[in-house]
């Protein structure tokens, strides 16, 4: 398909989705953009922030007003944040923040399952109906099935809370391990696995990492850091859907219409490219594959993760 050919695609289904709202969404919503992977901190707090570095150019204030601010290639109507920061109370600093603002539909926590207060910590967020999972790294998963105990992890689906995994790109297999184990867990991959994306077929055991998550249901991926994978080793991330393709063709093949999730990975993605490029790269692959489809990719599919719920508007 030419790309003056996905750009009008994308551009016709993009202005269907836009009359149509994800079910659950509020009623003052006409949009149904839910970006999966996004971060907020302010480093002006009388604390400061553990993460980013000071000095660095993401070391400035970023909350959910500087992300409606962004140029976009559709009008992003929600989002899940993701806690970046190691101090357990920044947890419900997110949770504070999103009480107030309801553009956010939830929020993924960083809590370390190894800590002997983590299971109380857990059941003390999630308490609050907007907390909707915890990220940990793929390092730490691969210890606490090393060691026997990832039992541990049975918490999050009494607390009806997903999983995200951020790690390289064996990432896929450790997660096709512990879906094996634990069936009932809901888990996100996050980045595609953070495989390097230089315009040819990505690396053989990361794509056969991503063919065996094919069969666990349980197992979601995001769609996101897509153009921080094209921009390693001093590259330039191409703004060409072509360049992306091999790598989304195996992330697809895995995964299908009803698994994968949009998400920017922003600002951290600033780094690579602009907003609304990243965006309208993700949107015209999924418009070549139907309107149906790139709903779910950009709503419905986040919500079977996340089990997030629509909020009207204060």
């Amino acid at each position: 398909m030419t790309s003056t050919r996905r750009v009008f695609l994308s551009a016709a289904v993009g202005a269907t989705l836009l009359k149509n709202q994800c079910e659950g969404q509020s009623t003052t919503t006409k949009q149904a953009v839910i970006d999966c992977h996004t971060h907020f901190y302010d480093p002006t707090r009388p604390q400061g922030v553990p993460w980013p570095a000071e000095g660095t150019p993401l070391y400035r204030t970023v909350l959910p007003e500087h992300l409606r601010a962004q140029p976009q290639y559709l009008p992003v109507t929600g989002t899940v944040v993701v806690e970046a920061s190691r101090w357990k109370e920044d947890n419900q600093w997110l949770l504070d923040l999103a009480e107030k603002d309801p553009f956010i539909l939830g929020v993924v926590g960083n809590l370390d399952p190894r800590d002997p207060l983590f299971r109380d910590d857990i059941g003390r967020f999630a308490e609050n109906p907007l907390y909707r999972g915890i990220r940990i790294s793929v390092q730490i998963i691969e210890e606490l099935l090393a060691s026997g105990q990832a039992q541990v992890l049975r918490a999050f689906p009494q607390h009806n809370l997903s999983l995200d995994i951020n790690g390289g790109p064996h990432t896929p297999l450790v997660v096709s391990r512990l879906a094996k184990l634990h069936p009932d867990l809901r888990i996100i991959v996050n980045h595609i696995g953070n495989v390097e994306i230089d315009g040819n077929a990505p690396p053989h055991d990361w794509q056969q990492g991503m063919l065996s998550l094919r069969q666990h249901r349980n197992v979601f991926c995001k769609v996101s850091a897509l153009v921080e994978g094209a921009a390693r080793n001093g590259r330039n991330a191409s703004t060409d859907l072509d360049y992306y393709r091999p790598v989304l063709d195996v992330v697809w093949k895995s995964f299908g219409a009803e698994r994968l999730i949009y998400g920017s990975n922003w600002p951290v993605s600033d780094r690579a490219a602009d907003y609304a490029t990243l965006q309208r790269l993700a949107v015209e692959y999924f418009s070549e594959r139907g309107s149906d489809v790139l709903e779910r990719f950009l709503c419905e599919n986040s919500k079977l993760a996340y089990r997030w719920s629509g909020r009207e508007e204060n």
